[in-house]
C-alpha cells in the first residue's frame, strides 16, 4: 500500500476526507488493490469549441445529507474538486481560462473555496490522488471566480453552460452552489492550423481541398491572401465554375473589383445549367432581382433540353406576366425532373396555373 493511500485511509477512518471521499467500506477505509465500484462513481464530460475539445474527467462525491460549505469541504483550503484521484481538465489547444492563457494538455483541477470567492487552479501533475500531495510550485495557472446560488445537485456535477462559438463556461454545481469558469479558444487560429495540416494530406490532392480551405477563409474575413493563393491552387488542380466563382468573392473582398468580375465571367463560362440557375436564384433569394433575370436566359443556353432550362424559362415567362407559357415550361421541367424533386415543382405549377407569379 503506497503511502498516500495509507494516509487516505486513515483519514477516512477518522472521516477527514473532505469533498466526498466518503467511507468506502463500513468500517471507514478506502479500498486500495481492488477494482470494486466506489461510492463516488467516476464521471467526465466533454465540451468542443470550434474543432477544440475540452474534457473534464472526475468522481462525484453526494451530499448526503451533509453539510458541503465550509464544513465537510473547508474553505480557505485547497480542495481536489471532487473525490478520489484528481479531477482532471484537458485541453485539446491552447486555451484562455479567465481570459489567462493555458496551453494545451491535462491539468490537476483543484479549488480553494471560499465564501465570496474561489480560486481554480490548474496544476501540472494530474496523477495524484486528491489533493494531499498538491504542490502550489506545479501551478500551471490560478484563477478567481465568484460562485452563486443555484439549483441544488446531489451528485457534484460539472457542465459546459453558455456555450458559444469560441467560448464556454465550464460549471462545478454540488448542494446549492454553481462555480462557473470561462474558458476561450481562438477558433480561427486552431482551424486555420487544422486547416493548414489537413492540406498536407488527403485534402491537398483535390480541387475542393483548397476550395473549401479558401472558403472558410473568406467565410470569417481571415487570412484572405493566403485563401487567394489555395484558391489559385484549386484552379490549377482543375478549373471550375465553384473554384473561379470562390476566388471572384474573395477578389470582391480584397476590394479588387476589376479583377473579382473577370474571375466571376469565368466561373459563368465554366458553369454547367444547373450550377448558373442556382446561381442566379441565390441572386434572386438575395434581393438581386435584376441580375438573377440577366443570367435566367443564359441558362438554356448551358443545356436547352436539361428540366433546369425550362424551370428557369418558367421564372423568365412568370416574370413578364405570360403565365400560360410559364406554366407549360414548368409541365416540361416537371416531366424531365428527378423524383425527388417533383414535389418542389408540382405546387409552383399550380401557382402558375391560377396565374400567380411564383417569383414572389
Amino acid at each position: 500500500m503506497s503511502k498516500i493511500l495509507a494516509l487516505c485511509v486513515g483519514l477516512a477512518s477518522l472521516g477527514l476526507l473532505a469533498g466526498g471521499a466518503q467511507a468506502q467500506f463500513k468500517n471507514g477505509s478506502q479500498p486500495t488493490e481492488l477494482k470494486i465500484p466506489r461510492t463516488s462513481q467516476q464521471a467526465s464530460v466533454t465540451q468542443r469549441i470550434g474543432l477544440t475539445d475540452i474534457t473534464i474527467s472526475y468522481h462525484r462525491p453526494s451530499v448526503g445529507g451533509r453539510e458541503i460549505w465550509d464544513k465537510t469541504v473547508p474553505y480557505g483550503k485547497v480542495w481536489r474538486a471532487g473525490a478520489n484521484e484528481n479531477t482532471t481538465i484537458t485541453f485539446a489547444d491552447d486555451v484562455t481560462v479567465e481570459g489567462k492563457p493555458l496551453s494545451a494538455g491535462t491539468y490537476g483541477l483543484h479549488a480553494i473555496p471560499d465564501k465570496e470567492q474561489w480560486t481554480i487552479i490548474f496544476s501540472k501533475n494530474s496523477t495524484s490522488w486528491g489533493s494531499f500531495s498538491y504542490d502550489q510550485k506545479e501551478d500551471a495557472l490560478r484563477v478567481s471566480v465568484k460562485p452563486h446560488a443555484a439549483e441544488p445537485f446531489e451528485q457534484l456535477t460539472y457542465t459546459f453552460e453558455n456555450v458559444k462559438a469560441d467560448s464556454a463556461a465550464a460549471t462545478l454545481h454540488w448542494e446549492k452552489l454553481a462555480v462557473p469558469f470561462q474558458i476561450g479558444v481562438d477558433v480561427k487560429a486552431v482551424v486555420l492550423r487544422s486547416i493548414k495540416n489537413e492540406l498536407r494530406n488527403v485534402g491537398g490532392f483535390t480541387w475542393a481541398g483548397y476550395d473549401e480551405a479558401a472558403q472558410w477563409c473568406l467565410d470569417n474575413n481571415y487570412n484572405l491572401e493566403e485563401a487567394l493563393k489555395w484558391e489559385q491552387t484549386s484552379i490549377d488542380n482543375e478549373p471550375r465554375f465553384e473554384n473561379w466563382e470562390t476566388k471572384s468573392r474573395i477578389l470582391s473582398a480584397m476590394g479588387k473589383k476589376e479583377e473579382a468580375d473577370k474571375a466571376l465571367q469565368t466561373a459563368l463560362e465554366k458553369a454547367s445549367a444547373i450550377q448558373l440557375y442556382a446561381y442566379a436564384r441565390g441572386l434572386q433569394r438575395q434581393g438581386n432581382t435584376q441580375r438573377a433575370f440577366e443570367l435566367y436566359p443564359q441558362v438554356p443556353g448551358k443545356d436547352p433540353n436539361h428540366w433546369i432550362s425550362h424551370l428557369a424559362l418558367a421564372r423568365i415567362d412568370s416574370n413578364k406576366g405570360d403565365f400560360s407559357a410559364a406554366a407549360k415550361e414548368m409541365t416540361q421541367a416537371i416531366s424531365g425532373a428527378p423524383e425527388a424533386n417533383k414535389p418542389f415543382l408540382e405546387p409552383l405549377l399550380k401557382r402558375l396555373e391560377a396565374k400567380n407569379d411564383i417569383n414572389k
